[in-house]
């Protein structure tokens, strides 16, 4: 009865990515099948924990993530939980050898943003790495579980693969941050008067980030490479958007891919990969 207990857990984790990110969603179902539960069990725990600190605003968020990181803990040392969440996690953790520093520096990086408003360059980068790149590093683990020296070769760009991402979410929800929780991601921006030549800093150091993780891409394993590449995509989309538009408009509006749009991505990227033209 374990498999149905292992299996009712897992389909928790894909229900709750599904429901949150049809993007994501989208890259999962584009990967080897052996991959797919692992990723969206990493997916679940990371939504969990961000949903503590972004929306549970009327509850002890500190408390509550004090439960949720015990709770981790725990379930990775029993290798089983009645958390679903939780409990697909570990399995994942410890079928995947997902090293305790990258689940360490995510947790961190939840407690910062019930600690910290306004973050300069060092609490930045941390910041993005517990929340983005160790992230990205957890799938790479997933694909390369047996591989240690493709693991290494390709650390660097999904690092920057996570750091661009966050990066991007970081205009794209600054209405809601900046606004509606005050925080302020990038330092000496100053969202009220938001030039055209600070926007242009922030996008050519997103920009670069995209460069070199695309470096990686078209190095991953044909069995992963187009649901990563697919995500790639969905947010270079949306970056160019956000660099298109005036630098007023990050404070009034929260820039998407249409499903229409995501869809002709979509179809390109699977084409691309088809022929190994990138």
């Amino acid at each position: 009865m374990i498999d149905n207990f292992r299996k009712n857990n897992l389909q928790c984790s894909i229900n709750t990515t599904r429901r949150y990110s049809t993007s994501f969603s989208l890259g999962v179902r584009l990967l080897d099948k052996k991959y797919r539960g692992h990723i969206y069990s990493i997916y679940g725990f990371v939504r969990y924990a961000d949903e503590i600190v972004d929306t549970f605003f009327n509850y002890n968020q500190e408390e509550l993530l004090s439960e949720f990181m015990a709770d981790t803990y725990k379930a990775i040392e029993r290798g089983i939980s009645l958390n679903p969440i939780l409990d697909s996690f570990q399995h994942t953790v410890n079928a995947c050898n997902i090293e305790r520093e990258l689940i360490d520096a995510f947790l961190d990086s939840m407690e910062m943003d019930l600690r910290h408003d306004v973050y300069n360059r060092q609490m930045l980068e941390k910041y993005i790495y517990g929340s983005a790149e160790v992230v990205g590093l957890m799938c790479l683990r997933v694909f390369y579980a047996n591989q240690p020296e493709k693991y290494n070769e390709l650390v660097y760009p999904a690092r920057k693969l996570g750091e661009a991402f966050q990066k991007v979410n970081f205009l794209r929800d600054a209405q809601d941050d900046f606004e509606n929780k005050g925080r302020i991601y990038f330092k000496n921006i100053d969202f009220k008067n938001f030039t055209p030549e600070a926007k242009k800093q922030i996008e050519d150091d997103i920009q670069f980030d995209f460069d070199e993780a695309f470096k990686g891409i078209v190095k991953l394993s044909p069995d992963v490479r187009l649901g990563v590449y697919l995500a790639y995509r969905y947010y270079l989309n949306l970056f160019d958007k956000i660099k298109n538009a005036q630098p007023e408009a990050i404070l009034k509006e929260r820039f998407r891919v249409s499903n229409p749009k995501k869809g002709v991505l979509m179809f390109k990227a699977s084409l691309r990969n088809a022929v190994g033209i990138f």
